[in-house]
């Protein structure tokens, strides 16, 4: 078999019931390449591999891991990256869906990496920290909304489809999953630049127990404009709002 590592973060997924959930959840959409992150023990590879006309591919950082899956699974040849999906380029040309139960410790820069492939993820389907997963679909008086909600929602329309206990893993985490949804926007809100958007939401929530008239005066001209949104502080501010600001911004 293989060993599980903890610096990897690795808790693998076991329910059989779970992982129809999830490709019947993929499956709500058309879509021809497909990237699964860290399938592990191929426990949803198993799944994936049964559709049909599918151009699939894994990356797959663990060199143990990949050794099994291709003795396990052989139509996987070829279609393994052996490699740190953070570190990863595009996998495919055009349009692609992405799925994983992703490492509960590098779940942040997951979603990072869904926003800078933004132009080319047509769907993302990923269990998460059930806390992160909820704080990736909170919307804005929320007290979970925070920088990751505000950046992903932007661009993505965020959908939180279901738990997963715990004992569905092995080992089982000390947390529940997750199972959100990504969708791209068909409209993404008018912003001054994507870069001054990501600045004002971050430093906005740098000091979110401050208006926002404090928390971001730096970022404006020294008599700042006369808005209202300046006398809240960052999580009572909704996306759009967040997106109008940049156009005041120096």
């Amino acid at each position: 078999m293989y060993t599980l590592k903890k610096s990897l973060g690795q808790h693998f997924l076991k329910d059989e019931n779970i992982c129809r959930k999830i490709v019947s959840a993929l499956q709500q959409h058309a879509f021809t390449q497909l990237l699964e992150v860290g399938p592990g023990g191929g426990a949803l590879t198993k799944h994936l591999l049964q559709l049909s006309d599918i151009d699939l591919k894994a990356v797959e950082l663990d060199n143990e891991k990949v050794n099994y899956l291709l003795k396990t699974y052989p139509q996987m040849e070829g279609k393994i990256i052996h490699g740190d999906f953070l570190d990863i380029e595009k996998p495919f040309e055009g349009k692609f869906t992405v799925v994983g139960n992703f490492p509960y410790n590098i779940s942040s820069q997951i979603l990072f990496k869904m926003l800078e492939w933004k132009k080319d993820v047509e769907c993302m389907i990923g269990m998460f920290q059930k806390e992160m997963a909820q704080r990736v679909a909170a919307s804005e008086g929320n007290k979970t909304y925070g920088v990751i909600s505000v950046l992903v929602q932007a661009f993505f329309d965020v959908e939180y489809l279901f738990d997963v206990n715990e004992k569905c893993f092995q080992p089982p985490p000390k947390v529940k999953g997750g199972v959100i949804r990504l969708m791209p926007k068909k409209k993404i809100p008018p912003m001054k630049s994507e870069k001054d958007f990501f600045i004002i939401v971050k430093t906005a929530f740098n000091q979110r127990r401050k208006t926002m008239r404090n928390a971001v005066k730096a970022l404006f001209d020294a008599a700042m404009p006369d808005d209202e949104l300046f006398n809240k502080r960052a999580e009572q501010l909704s996306v759009k709002q967040f997106a109008a600001l940049t156009f005041k911004m120096k």
